[in-house]
């Protein structure tokens, strides 16, 4: 466990110190993998759901665990440390976030606004909108593979990754519909543990009481689900909250425009998650918690 902590703190200074580093994470062979099981295996019923799944996304990640079953000490740090930086991202979050606000124009701003949403789905500047847009990226690019590498160890980051990109396949259509719905599904599954954390994390870090009724209201319109649209909603109240607080104790009141404001924000309460995360994880592994 210390080599892996080691290798999150490494890997986040090293992608925050060299953004550059997004550009190696290259996947390519992941589709032509993908590809080849369309062509020669999903023809056939038995591998068009879970089964099929198991096989896009499972057998690279028992690989590389298997791989690193075999390593011990520096050798596995250093697996772990690539396997971290690869499965990061892939875009750099600040990167995306910083266009926005130093682009020029409107025009201009809505063309970087489009890295913060999905293939199809309208871009918009609107403040809540585009802060839920700023937060689920935290959670698929940042928080996400965090937690499953923390869990499961690089192959669970790969994991995470790989079946993040079979969703969001280019070729969707291509692929049977059952194999997609089950991965759509188990996607939607694999987020809901790390976007609880978040949660709580963000209550910590920004308005608790904000946070906790947002988290309360959710529960008692359904109970415990696999749903995570109260992140959204807890983290355009946190920043909105966040937002009033400084406008009530600035003298001239703000000097850019609303969503530029809240863009800031959002980036400044997800690094204190981020860290918040980091930070109980290093309590656990002095106090001898994990090994």
């Amino acid at each position: 466990m210390m080599w892996t902590v080691m290798a999150v703190v490494a890997a986040l200074a090293i992608g925050h110190a060299m953004p550059q580093v997004s550009q190696w994470r290259n996947f390519s062979w992941f589709e032509r993998w993908l590809d080849f099981l369309r062509q020669q295996v999903f023809i056939q019923p038995a591998w068009q759901g879970y089964a099929g799944l198991l096989l896009s996304i499972g057998l690279p990640a028992v690989a590389l665990g298997l791989t690193v079953g075999w390593l011990d000490g520096f050798f596995a740090f250093l697996v772990a440390l690539a396997v971290m930086l690869y499965t990061w991202g892939p875009r750099d979050l600040d990167l995306d976030v910083n266009a926005i606000i130093d682009a020029s124009g409107l025009e201009a701003k809505e063309a970087a606004a489009k890295a913060l949403y999905e293939e199809g789905q309208p871009v918009s500047l609107d403040g809540p909108v585009v802060v839920a847009a700023v937060f689920e990226n935290a959670l698929t690019r940042w928080f996400a593979v965090l937690f499953w590498f923390l869990l499961l160890g690089p192959a669970g980051a790969l994991a995470y990754r790989l079946l993040y990109l079979q969703v969001h396949h280019k070729h969707d259509m291509a692929l049977p519909e059952a194999l997609q719905s089950a991965a759509h599904k188990t996607l939607t599954a694999a987020n809901c543990p790390p976007a609880h954390l978040m949660a709580f994390a963000m209550a910590l870090a920004a308005n608790f009481d904000k946070v906790i009724n947002v988290w309360r209201e959710w529960y008692q319109h359904g109970g415990l689900r696999f749903d995570y649209s109260f992140l959204s909603t807890a983290a355009t109240a946190s920043v909105a909250s966040e937002l009033a607080d400084e406008a009530a104790d600035a003298d001239d009141g703000p000097s850019n425009a609303p969503a530029l404001l809240e863009l800031r924000d959002a980036m400044s309460l997800a690094w204190r998650m981020l860290l918040l995360w980091l930070g109980v994880l290093a309590v656990f592994v002095l106090a001898g918690l994990v090994n």
